[in-house]
């Protein structure tokens, strides 16, 4: 990924609360089929010194078939991103010199991936992956609200994925690069949105700002 030193994020703690709160990634591997994509909500986990990522598929994907165990393999993870119009810089009132943009954040992860067969792992990834997205319903649903019968029966449809972090990269695309008064007009256009992206980019600039 091209990231110029401005835009670059090398706070892992940063790194990690946007792999949590956008969980939703994109994973790339390859192999004699070519490239593929798969996307696959993962939560993190720490293990011994390291991290890893946790998630699951279907076990009809190929996905554990063609690629091998201990693979490297590419997660991206993205964040929020929206469009930056000229007029929201003051300087292109004064010299016309402005062009659009894009404001985006994202994380991309490079680890080791290993499959899960055993049902127990399996159903301790489901049981998280449930818990963390249930956590803000109402009446959050629970694993065990199902039969367990049921469940039983589910598990060997699915094979777990662990992703053992070997690299992190991020990228915070939010008009570093502007002065400080473009960077006000930004925020004070995104801020003018509908959107919850171009709110939340408005916030992440602020919080940029601060940081710098």
């Amino acid at each position: 990924m091209y990231t110029p030193k401005h835009f670059q994020e090398h706070d892992e703690v940063v790194l990690f609360a946007l792999l949590e709160q956008y969980p939703f990634a994109s994973l790339i591997t390859y192999s004699d089929s070519g490239i593929e994509v798969n996307h696959i909500p993962f939560y993190l986990q720490q293990k011994g010194d390291g991290k890893v990522l946790l998630g699951h598929i279907a076990k009809g994907n190929p996905l554990w078939k063609n690629i091998q165990e201990g693979s490297q393999v590419l997660v991206i993870f993205n964040g929020p991103n929206c469009y930056i119009s000229p007029n929201y810089y003051p300087s292109k009132q004064e010299n016309g010199r402005a062009v659009p943009t894009w404001n985006y954040v994202a994380v991309h992860v490079k680890g080791n991936m290993q499959y899960l067969h055993d049902d127990k792992k399996k159903l301790a990834i489901v049981n998280e992956l449930t818990n963390l997205h249930e956590a803000n319903q109402k009446t959050p649903w629970s694993v065990s609200d199902a039969p367990s019968i049921y469940i039983e029966k589910m598990l060997p449809a699915i094979v777990g994925i662990e992703i053992e972090i070997t690299s992190l990269v991020g990228k915070w695309k939010v008009s570093q690069n502007q002065p400080e008064k473009n960077q006000q007009g930004v925020i004070t256009g995104l801020l003018s949105e509908a959107d919850l992206n171009s709110l939340t980019m408005a916030e992440i600039i602020k919080e940029n700002q601060r940081s710098q």
